[in-house]
């Protein structure tokens, strides 16, 4: 019998908790041949996230709750989660249900099939229309100048092997972007399509700020790909040429014309336009040197506070 653990991080998802769990105990259900564990990690949840998580391990044995000591981000929950599961598969589902976790039953199928990897890409979304165009510029801009097997829609939802789950654990990278680290470990993927749907009112409001998600863009890209720092490079080039270019331009009018230099208004556009430049060169570059910095130091990516196995929790309603 082989086990499946289900990792899901959590963070001020109070509200869609217990049907989660639910729906993926109904899952459970349909792979009778299988043993499951589902691993729900709290990243710092200020509402009442972690006190729900206890409720239901007492009802649900095979439910391990691990808490995080405060809010790390997305990435940390999933990779502590990833490294708690004991599966001989493991599969990550986010927990405000806009991804439909009765999904994994035909991605544990798949990968009884032989499929080391398997994602859920989004084919369509029901996100707000501002949120939807940015997803799709992200994705399009990764898969040009990063990962080109990143799927259209994107991913958040998958399923491997244990082999790739210790790839990954191993990279113990900081500031990377876990979903293109699936993709750089080589295997290839298998992929399934589903509608992610909109969040339901009922399970609060999402906690993806813009910041969140501008923090997500950058280390995407700075841990995939050398095309911001390349781009610099080709920028500081061409206003360099552009520059000595306007240089010779005007000291041979001046030299053979005898036209008088013009002053202000043409040194402050060059300033203004040369100091731009070198100010996002320097920008990009601290971008790197930032996350090599961080790397250098060697802290730990998440810092765990407590974990809470099958059978750690009493039945308050059990007599003794």
């Amino acid at each position: 019998m082989s086990l499946v653990s289900i990792v899901v991080p959590v963070y001020h998802n109070a509200a869609s908790l217990p049907e989660l769990l639910a729906r993926l105990q109904e899952v459970a259900g349909k792979n009778p041949a299988d043993a499951f564990e589902f691993v729900f990690v709290d990243d710092g949840s200020r509402d009442d996230s972690y006190a729900v998580l206890r409720d239901l391990a007492v009802r649900e044995k095979r439910l391990v709750v691990v808490k995080l000591s405060r809010n790390f981000g997305s990435n940390a929950a999933l990779l502590a989660g990833l490294e708690e599961s004991r599966g001989d598969a493991v599969g990550a589902v986010s927990a405000d249900l806009q991804d439909p976790p009765e999904l994994l039953h035909e991605m544990i199928s798949r990968w009884r099939a032989g499929k080391r990897v398997v994602l859920a890409a989004r084919a369509s979304r029901e996100d707000p229309f501002p949120a939807s165009l940015l997803s799709n510029l992200f994705y399009a801009l990764f898969r040009r100048f990063a990962i080109p097997a990143m799927p259209r829609g994107g991913f958040d939802f998958f399923l491997v092997d244990r082999r790739v789950r210790d790839l990954v654990v191993a990279a113990r990278e900081r500031n990377t972007y876990l979903m293109g680290l699936l993709l750089w470990v080589g295997f290839e993927p298998d992929v399934l399509t589903y509608h992610r749907r909109e969040r339901e009112s009922r399970f609060g409001r999402s906690m993806w700020s813009l910041k969140k998600k501008l923090n997500y863009f950058i280390d995407s890209f700075v841990a995939f790909s050398y095309v911001p720092v390349r781009a610099a490079s080709l920028l500081g080039i061409t206003v360099s040429v552009l520059g000595l270019l306007y240089a010779v331009f005007v000291v041979g009018a001046w030299l053979v014309r005898g036209i008088p230099v013009a002053g202000w208004t043409s040194l402050m556009v060059a300033l203004l336009v040369v100091s731009g430049a070198q100010l996002l060169m320097i920008g990009v570059l601290g971008e790197y040197l930032w996350r090599n910095l961080d790397e250098t130091r060697a802290r730990p990516p998440f810092i765990v506070e407590s974990v809470l196995r099958p059978g750690e929790i009493a039945d308050p309603s059990s007599p003794g």
